[in-house]
């Protein structure tokens, strides 16, 4: 990974963008974050630990990602080339294993002999475990109830990399709730454990720390379409649930101002809180998770409930990035619903072969309906975040029900 100049805001450095971000955070987790601030920007002009870095990415995950044209795709759709970044073909199926192979080293870096992590569509999981075997470490899971339900391969997959899965019986037994529970295991356990956070959510670093590692995806992204095309594309369009995957292939073009770019949250069965996962879509400013950003919240300004047919996408909040990306208007962030995203999935299935996963399905829908408005010579960009094996029982599931559903 070359190194380049440090064009950060001194917010930024300070954990804040814009007014999004900070440390909100016990007291007993302060001298753990301070200590992650120093060491990742440390290892990050370390040679030896980007060489080490990159070396994994190589190896281990994969990388680089292919690009992909969707030839059938495209035709079908009318307007505007479809491209795809394939996430979706790295080791252990989606954009997880980036982040989870740099925080892995920076356990080691640290002394630390245990690494713990939350998780909902199990993807992060997944990473994580698969991380924590590569190196050497101890690994514990926490995963909601449902979630569990909804993925039950991942968990095998966790439990086969030798991760204890943790289940989580509070709130809605999903995502935020395994962060509520890793939050408190890390406040015990911060002098032997580093906490694998899996998206650009949270207390500073994490945003920019996850954001980095994932950076990899986009730097990738502009040299193969500067190859395939000659030009970079003129829209990226990237799922939004902590906003993980859409930070990576974002930031190294957000300085591209003809480069248009749109998050997709998931607009779940309504725009009615408690139905959708769209916190930038119709959320507010708050504090979740120790950070400042927008969050779903109730009259009262407690955190509301949420709903997604996607695991990984069933947040109440998002990353402070996002937020001060949606303030700036430099992304334009909209949502896409369960039916939305179940269309678009069979549609990329049977025109390409290549079954997204639900999460991605919904960055899959919002190009359908750009696509057809655009021109021949213009191109659009889908980071395909993850592959969608671990979904096909949810799928079957829900295509049977809308099957038997009255027309």
């Amino acid at each position: 990974m070359a190194k380049k100049k440090d064009s950060r805001t001194a917010g930024e450095r300070e954990g804040y963008f814009g007014r999004f971000g900070g440390q909100f955070v016990p007291e007993t987790l302060v001298a753990g974050l301070d200590q992650l601030a120093r060491e990742f920007p440390a290892a990050m002009a370390d040679k030896a630990f980007v060489t080490e870095f990159d070396r994994c990415l190589r190896e281990i995950a994969g990388r680089p990602s292919e690009m992909y044209f969707c030839r059938r795709f495209t035709e079908q759709l009318g307007g505007a080339k479809i491209h795809l970044k394939r996430e979706d073909m790295n080791h252990t199926g989606a954009h997880k294993i980036n982040n989870t192979l740099g925080q892995a080293l920076l356990t080691l870096r640290m002394g630390k002999n245990r690494v713990i992590a939350e998780t909902g569509a199990g993807q992060h999981g997944v990473a994580a475990a698969t991380a924590a075997a590569v190196f050497g470490l101890d690994c514990e899971v926490y995963m909601g109830t449902e979630d569990i339900r909804r993925q039950a391969l991942n968990v095998f997959r966790m439990e086969l990399l030798g991760a204890r899965v943790i289940p989580v019986t509070s709130g809605q037994c999903t995502l935020k709730d395994a962060c509520n529970e890793a939050l408190r295991d890390w406040m015990s356990s911060v002098e032997t454990t580093h906490y694998i956070l899996g998206s650009v959510t949270g207390p500073h670093p994490y945003p920019i720390m996850v954001r980095e590692f994932q950076s990899c995806i986009g730097r990738e992204a502009r040299r193969q379409m500067l190859q395939a095309e000659g030009r970079l594309p003129d829209v990226i369009v990237a799922c939004v649930g902590g906003g993980s995957n859409a930070a990576g292939i974002f930031v190294p073009m957000i300085e591209e101002k003809d480069v248009k770019m749109v998050g997709v949250e998931a607009g779940g069965r309504s725009m009615n809180l408690g139905d959708h996962a769209a916190p930038l879509c119709s959320g507010a400013p708050g504090v979740l998770h120790g950070s400042l950003s927008y969050v779903l919240q109730d009259q009262d300004g407690q955190t509301a409930p949420v709903h997604s047919i996607s695991a990984g996408l069933d947040y109440p909040g998002v990353g402070p990035e996002h937020s001060y990306w949606k303030e700036t208007g430099r992304v334009r962030y909209t949502s896409c619903s369960d039916d939305e995203a179940m269309d678009a999935l069979v549609a990329l299935s049977r025109a390409e072969g290549i079954i997204p996963a639900l999460e991605s399905a919904h960055a899959v829908s919002e190009a359908m309906k750009l696509a057809p408005t655009m021109s021949r010579d213009q191109i659009i960009l889908i980071n395909l975040s993850g592959r969608g094996d671990k979904d096909c029982n949810e799928i079957a599931a829900i295509l049977e029900r809308r099957k038997g559903a009255p027309k």
